[in-house]
Formats: structure tokens, C-alpha cells, sequence
């Protein structure tokens, strides 16, 4: 230790004590990283474009923000695990495994992430994982494939009108164009597509000849009251047999237009006649890691990020 010599006498030291120096050496290298102590790997601070707002005050996702770590070889054995990619699961477990919190030390239910969230979980765990550089191949207005290079950090969050959000509150009050009936309806969130989905297979094991009734399973989920009743059987009872088309188009609509997300939306330039053009990001089995994606094609087709209707 600094200061001491042969001729200085030695004594033991008391627990105290040592942790007091173990203290002052370190203020005293200011070796002072912004990490965690008990965080191995760089983190990175990633904003949500709900902005927190629609998460009850008391969630730690209402801060806005969430806290996420570069991408290491266990989450590569995740990406190759075979099971998770059967299942459908994968990237909900690459996911879990990035987040680190809320960025003010607290840690998140990933259950409670709003879609629009977990798409920018998506970007930036593809950044953190193998960076910016995103390679894809369109086809351009002309008719001709083209292959660009994408800056992933280029993305923004969509625009959405904060004013009609209660901070808080994930509830949305939309009158019916045609039927003058009064919904709310919610943004749904990771745990509502997880009960979503288990319906819409119970339907398809069922083979009744109407299909997936993806649609009216979504909207089932997403009305929470029907002029003041949130009995879960009237809202059922109502989407199955007195949802006009036209009033749940418009009510399709009002979703997508208040549903905060990230605008995954480019604009390119037909390489023949130079004029823009644009599309929506290209995610497909390159999107992670060729080697995984291209045995796992078929997997792919269980995995979305958007409301998509």
C-alpha cells in the first residue's frame, strides 16, 4: 500500500476500514462510469415513443424510457435456439434478456409493453446487436430489385396528438360514425397479443369455416366498454353481431392514428428514374442474423410488431 515501508509498522486492518480505502482508491482513480456496479456490459438508453404516457404512473414504464445492453454471445444461443424459434418466442426472449430496466434502477414487466414500444425495442436491439447497418433488397416503382443500405438510427417516432392522453391512462373514447354508439378502446400491449393469439389458435383447432376471426378477436380485445358497459360479455356479444363493417373501419382507423409506435416507413429513390419512393422497413430473415433466419423462414411468419389489420 502507498506509505508504507519496511520501517513503518504494520497492523491489521478492520473491515471498516478496508472498505473506507477500497473507497478512496476508487474516487481517487475516477474510474466513475455511468454503469451499474453490477452490470458487466455497456448499456444504452433507449426512449419509447409511448413516452411513457400510457402507462399507469406507478409502472416503471412510465419514466419513457428503458435501459438496454449490447447484444452477447447468450443472446446469439438464443437466436440459434431451436425451440424458441419453433415456438414462435425467439425475439420475446432476445428481448427479456436485453432489457435491463427503466433506466432509474428499476426493472419492467416486458408483459406491459405497448406494441409500438416493443418496435423500439426491436430497432434497437438489432443496433446494439450488430449495429446501424441494415442491407435489404426492394423493388422499386419500375419494377426492378435495388439494394440499399439502412441506417436504423435514422428512424423516428410517429407523431401523435399527447393532448388527448390522460398521463396514466391507456383509455380512448371514440363515437361510431354510423351507429352513434360511444367505445373506449385501449392500445394494446405485449400481454393482450399473447391472449390474442392463444384465442385465434383455439378458433383455428376449431375449423368452424369462418376462418381465423383474427379481426373481431382484436377488436374484442382492444374495446374495453360499449356506451358505458365493460361486461366482458357485451363487448364480445357486440363485435360478433353488432359491429357495422363501416364503423369498425373507422374505428380501425382512430387506432392507427393515436397507436404511438416508431414510423417504420423509408424513402428510397428508384435507381432507373431517380424519382422517391417509399416503403416500409424490410424485416425479414436477415433483419437478426442470416445464418439463424434462413433455417427458421417458416418461424417468421408467427412474429409481428405492428398493429397490422
Amino acid at each position: 500500500m502507498a506509505g508504507l515501508t519496511d520501517e513503518t509498522p504494520k497492523k491489521s486492518l478492520s473491515d471498516a476500514e478496508l472498505k473506507m480505502q477500497a473507497i478512496a482508491q476508487y474516487e481517487a482513480t475516477g474510474n466513475k462510469s455511468e454503469a451499474k456496479p453490477d452490470n458487466k456490459f455497456p448499456t444504452e438508453i433507449v426512449e419509447l415513443p409511448s413516452k411513457g404516457l400510457l402507462y399507469p404512473k406507478d409502472n416503471p414504464l412510465h419514466q419513457g424510457q428503458l435501459e438496454m445492453k449490447y447484444m452477447t454471445a447468450k443472446e446469439e444461443d438464443i437466436l440459434t435456439t431451436q425451440s424458441y424459434i419453433k415456438q414462435g418466442v425467439v425475439l420475446d426472449k432476445l428481448f427479456r434478456s436485453l432489457i435491463i430496466g427503466n433506466g432509474k434502477g428499476e426493472k419492467v414487466n416486458y408483459n406491459d409493453l405497448l406494441v409500438g414500444d416493443k418496435n423500439a425495442v426491436m430497432i434497437a436491439a438489432r443496433v446494439l446487436g450488430y449495429g446501424k447497418d441494415y442491407k435489404v433488397t426492394v423493388t422499386n416503382p419500375s419494377g426492378n430489385k435495388q439494394e440499399e443500405t439502412l441506417d436504423l438510427t435514422s428512424f423516428d417516432d410517429k407523431e401523435f396528438d399527447t393532448s388527448l392522453i390522460t398521463p396514466g391512462e391507456n383509455r380512448f373514447e371514440f363515437t361510431l360514425p354510423a351507429s352513434k354508439r360511444v367505445v373506449t378502446y385501449k392500445i394494446l400491449s405485449h400481454k393482450d397479443n399473447e391472449a390474442i393469439d392463444r384465442e385465434v389458435k383455439s378458433l383455428r383447432k376449431i375449423k368452424d369455416g369462418y376462418g381465423s376471426k383474427q379481426l373481431t378477436t382484436r377488436l374484442i380485445h382492444c374495446i374495453t366498454s360499449v356506451d358505458g358497459d365493460d361486461k366482458p360479455g357485451t363487448i364480445r356479444n357486440f363485435v360478433k353481431n353488432d359491429l357495422l363493417a363501416i364503423d369498425s373501419r373507422a374505428l380501425r382507423d382512430q387506432m392507427k392514428k393515436y397507436n404511438p409506435d416508431v414510423d417504420l416507413n423509408i424513402e428510397l429513390y428508384d435507381d432507373e428514374t431517380g424519382e422517391p419512393f417509399e416503403v416500409s422497413l424490410p424485416i425479414d430473415v436477415n433483419f437478426f442474423w442470416p445464418s439463424v433466419w434462413l433455417q427458421a423462414r417458416s418461424a417468421l411468419t408467427n412474429l409481428w410488431f405492428s398493429i397490422s389489420w
